[in-house]
């Protein structure tokens, strides 16, 4: 096996991950982990878990193609969000 390879791939995949993560994460102004709830009422964690429902939804609608691998980047992207909120909630 070459480990060396998939340990690239690996890092590529995840800092690509993490720079639009961080990008989005910017452009909506945190709202992912601090939510402006006009609409809602629910934290952090609420609205990820909620987030994370719908993208399971389109996999589970859609498969998984190349129509919806930018779903796989977001779902990756918002449970990562979930373990910094449920990181921040445990150190309060």
């Amino acid at each position: 096996m070459d480990y060396k390879k998939s340990e690239e791939l690996i890092c590529e995949v995840s800092d690509s991950v993490r720079d639009l993560l961080i990008s989005k994460n910017r452009a909506y102004g945190d709202s992912a982990l601090n939510p402006v709830a006009i609409f809602g009422s629910g934290d952090a964690i609420v609205s990820l878990t909620a987030r994370i429902d719908d993208k399971l939804m389109r996999i589970k609608n859609k498969g998984i193609n190349s129509d919806t691998e930018d779903t796989v980047s977001d779902l990756i992207g918002y449970l990562i969000l979930l373990k910094v909120a449920l990181s921040q909630q445990s150190q309060q």
